[in-house]
C-alpha cells in the first residue's frame, strides 16, 4: 500500500529545493515497487499447545508424579504410553530407552487444519516430515531439528498398541 504521507514528505522536500527531480523520482519508484509486491505467504494459525510428549526411563513413576503433583487425570494408556490431561490440552509420556528423559515433541493445534497443506508448505521449505498420510495429524522437523506435531485444535491423542481408554470427563 502507498502511503500517502511520504509522498506528500516527498513532494514537500523537492519543492523546498530539498531533493533533486532524480531524487524524488527514484523515491517515487521505489516507493511504489515496495508497495506493489506480491504478499508474503500466509502462514498456518497455531491457536493452542495441543500438547507435550516426553520419553522417561520410568513411566509409572513419572506418570504416578504427574497426576499426583498437578492433579492431571489419566485419560488414555497403553503398556508404553500415558496420556494425561491438561484442561483442553494433554501431557504425553512415553516409555523411554535411555536412562535420560528427553521431551520427545510438542503438538500446536491449527486452527482449519489441512495436512495436505501443511506437507505442500513444509515441501517448499525443504523441511522433512514423517511418512503416511494421515489427514488427522502428523509430525515434522523445524529448521533446528525440533520434532513438531500438527492437528486440529481438538486432537485427543492415541496411545497406539490397542491401549486401553480411560475416558475422563472435562
Amino acid at each position: 500500500m502507498i502511503r500517502t504521507i511520504e509522498i506528500e514528505m516527498m513532494l514537500s522536500n523537492f519543492e523546498s529545493g530539498k531533493l533533486t527531480r532524480r531524487q524524488l523520482a527514484v523515491s517515487l519508484a521505489a516507493l511504489v515497487a515496495g508497495s506493489s509486491s506480491a504478499p508474503a505467504e500466509r502462514g498456518f494459525q497455531a491457536v493452542s499447545i495441543n500438547h507435550v510428549t516426553v520419553k522417561v526411563p520410568d513411566l509409572h513413576r513419572t506418570s504416578k508424579f504427574y497426576q499426583e503433583f498437578f492433579a492431571m487425570p489419566l485419560r488414555q494408556q497403553s503398556a508404553n504410553t500415558h496420556i494425561l490431561g491438561v484442561g483442553n490440552s494433554f501431557f504425553g509420556i512415553e516409555q523411554g530407552d535411555s536412562p535420560i528423559a528427553t521431551v520427545d515433541h510438542y503438538d500446536f493445534g491449527i486452527a482449519d487444519f489441512n495436512a495436505d497443506e501443511v506437507r505442500a508448505r513444509l515441501r517448499k521449505l525443504n523441511l522433512k516430515f514423517d511418512g503416511g498420510n494421515s489427514k488427522e495429524s502428523f509430525k515434522f522437523y523445524d529448521p533446528d531439528g525440533f520434532h513438531v506435531q500438527v492437528n486440529a485444535p481438538d486432537y485427543v491423542g492415541h496411545v497406539g498398541g490397542g491401549g486401553a481408554i480411560v475416558k475422563v470427563p472435562r
